[in-house]
């Protein structure tokens, strides 16, 4: 199978910056990669630095510079202290990346109130704390995309497996249109990017362990039209060309990468009881 990321000419964006939270593996590292094969210099940050140095070595061993910083987006202090830290690196953030984000599969009754606020305090407040820090320098310079990772569990069919999840990342999805809506004039583009179920080590130890089932992974491929598992570098191709020139019309839109996983029968983790 061709590589997603040769479609893209090389030097793409030579001499521009790109901040991908949550860059320090899964789907995160490969977006902070594609950008850097294609001249990018990368600010990625992580709540577990253990996963930063290895993509911060990946990076630079592309020949790009790579500012990388433990963060939790959950605390403003620190995400404003990684955007100056940015800024002050790079002089400018053209493009952020919102992949930060977490969950885990319950049923909805076996939710804590804890569990829940946790949730939503990482991937609703989270997302917008980075969002308000970077996008006033974008606006001010009148250029710039945003791209906000969700999850097909967003939208219309609702998220059996993750209520929490899905409740947060509805709401980035209709926080990216109403950015969108405001902001086109002025030069910035706010979409979201669906994966479907992406093939990460993430995926497997997180969400595959907790089925009972002996045979999940083959169960859930058998549900996806395209009969296969993602690959973490066509989300981020999809990436890559929201912030290229070929995307700069696109702004307010959710787009799935999915295999027509959204389409299909959705095999459930836990199930209902």
């Amino acid at each position: 199978m061709a590589d997603a990321l040769d479609t893209f000419r090389e030097g793409l964006f030579e001499g521009r910056t790109v901040l991908v939270t949550g860059g320090g593996r899964g789907i995160g590292r490969e977006i902070a990669l594609a950008f850097a094969r294609l001249g990018a210099n990368c600010v990625i940050a992580s709540r577990n630095p253990d996963n930063l140095a290895p993509t911060a070595d990946a990076i630079r061993a592309l020949g790009r510079r790579c500012l990388a910083t433990p963060v939790n987006i959950r605390d403003p202090d620190a995400v404003e202290a990684l955007v100056n830290a940015a800024l002050g690196e790079f002089g400018a953030i053209d493009f952020l990346v919102n992949n930060a984000g977490g969950q885990f599969p319950a049923r909805p009754q076996e939710i804590s109130d804890n569990g829940w606020r946790a949730v939503i305090d990482l991937n609703l407040n989270g997302t917008w704390n980075v969002i308000s820090r970077v996008s006033p320098h974008m606006l001010e310079r009148g250029v710039g995309a945003i791209i906000n990772i969700v999850h097909i569990y967003s939208f219309g069919r609702g998220a059996p497996d993750f209520a929490h999840s899905g409740a947060a990342r509805a709401g980035v999805a209709n926080l990216s249109r109403s950015l969108a809506f405001h902001w086109a004039r002025r030069g910035v583009t706010v979409n979201c990017v669906a994966p479907g179920t992406i093939d990460t080590a993430g995926v497997r130890e997180e969400e595959f362990s907790a089925s009972d089932k002996p045979d999940f992974e083959q169960l859930l491929v058998s549900q996806i039209p395209a009969q296969r598992l993602g690959r973490a570098e066509e989300t981020a191709a999809m990436c890559v060309y929201l912030c290229s020139p070929a995307g700069r019309y696109i702004t307010g839109a959710d787009l799935f990468v999915d295999g027509g996983n959204y389409l299909g029968n959705w095999e459930l983790i836990v199930d209902p009881v």
